[in-house]
């Protein structure tokens, strides 16, 4: 195990009915602020009927900037910037999923800056302060509620770039399982295969030799997702289904798992994100078509890991690492397709041909990221398993 420095500040109120806790919550961070949500469906589901009763309650004033898409954009933050700035908010709320927490938390840093926004993504500029971010989550799987990551697609380049401060935590979230009982079964679905892909980036690409502690716990969720998800598919308002994969996501990326593997990389991440942001895929959809893709190159490279992982999590019996390896990928083929997540750039309707751009488009993130070893040819070749 190496060395390492845990900091995780963020308040998580979990449970049913909490979301009415909010108003209290977020007084406590400004008496005005900037409420970030995407379309209507938490209008339709109640959900924003209950914030806003419950800040009208604490006192706090709400401006308001809706429509938030599933792959935030750029052109959004920086609406919600000038806003925040022009009502002199002191505090934001994120209502929803990873994408909107994604994007209050741009917001939050772009409104002290003295430049655009974008120049954090570019990796010009530092995050020095942020103001402080609240959240009510909607969707389960990016763990942004719990993690100082974000992520934002530049619509006029076509480029999404993810970072990560220690500034950009909530200092509160509320995670009530029962405000994803009417999640649509695809994003429910995308939601599980996100949780699943963190947990393998960690897993597959870490610094430290030995590290049981974190094997064991990234294991354990694994499972907990996988079961958890084909459940929720049958029956959506099951509770503790829901619970448990709203926990899952939360913990898969909350800094827990990853303390002590040293450095990490997310190479399957950096692959989606080229998906993302020149086709508008769903993150999760794009993920499900590169997980197996990217874990049959590794278990080319690296056999080890990938055939641990699928031995612990689908009960394969000890053998050969890289026949278990392949053997658990085509286990997890299986679940993606039962889950009805698409699994190949066709069922995306992206043909083999935009490989080399896909490619190309990743290598700034790469980059960023000090993927060195992630070259066009490498990205071309990985790609070419997704078909």
């Amino acid at each position: 195990m190496e060395n390492f420095v845990l900091e995780n500040h963020t308040k998580i109120i979990f449970g049913q009915d909490t979301i009415g806790q909010i108003g209290s919550e977020t007084a406590l961070l400004g008496k005005k602020v900037l409420m970030v949500y995407g379309g209507g469906s938490c209008k339709e589901n109640g959900i924003y009927r209950l914030v806003q009763k419950s800040l009208s309650k604490a006192g706090v004033a709400v401006i308001e900037i809706s429509g938030i898409c599933a792959n935030p954009v750029l052109k959004h933050v920086r609406e919600g910037i000038a806003l925040a700035r022009g009502e002199k908010v002191e505090a934001v709320l994120a209502v929803g999923g990873g994408s909107v927490i994604d994007s209050a938390k741009a917001i939050c840093a772009g409104v002290p800056a003295e430049h655009d926004v974008w120049q954090f993504f570019r990796g010009k500029k530092g995050i020095r302060t942020t103001l402080p971010l609240a959240c009510v989550l909607t969707i389960a799987g990016s763990g942004s509620e719990m993690n100082g990551g974000m992520v934002l697609t530049n619509e006029e380049s076509a480029r999404k770039m993810g970072i990560g401060n220690k500034r950009l935590q909530p200092v509160v979230s509320i995670l009530d399982p029962g405000a994803t009982f009417t999640v649509p079964p695809d994003y429910t679905a995308y939601g599980a295969v996100d949780t699943i892909a963190h947990l393998l980036e960690f897993y597959c690409n870490k610094e430290a030799r030995q590290t049981p502690v974190q094997d064991r716990l990234m294991e354990g969720v694994a499972q907990t997702v996988i079961a958890a998800c084909e459940k929720a598919l049958l029956e959506p308002t099951d509770y503790d289904t829901r619970a448990d994969l709203m926990w899952c996501a939360t913990l898969a990326l909350n800094g827990w798992a990853a303390a002590g593997l040293g450095r990490v990389g997310f190479p399957m991440h950096l692959i989606e994100h080229s998906l993302s942001a020149l086709y508008n895929v769903p993150h999760g959809a794009g993920l499900a078509v590169v997980i197996p893709a990217w874990l049959s190159w590794q278990a080319e490279q690296q056999p080890e890991r990938v055939g641990l992982f699928f031995e612990r999590v689908f009960g394969i019996p000890e053998g050969d690492k890289k026949d278990n390896a392949l053997q658990g990928i085509d286990q997890l083929l299986a679940w993606l397709r039962r889950v009805q997540c698409p699994t190949s750039l066709t069922e995306l309707s992206i043909p083999a041909s935009e490989i080399p751009k896909i490619a190309e488009n990743a290598l700034p993130l790469a980059k960023l990221w000090r993927l060195r070893d992630y070259t066009q040819p490498v990205i071309e070749e990985i790609m070419h398993r997704c078909r």
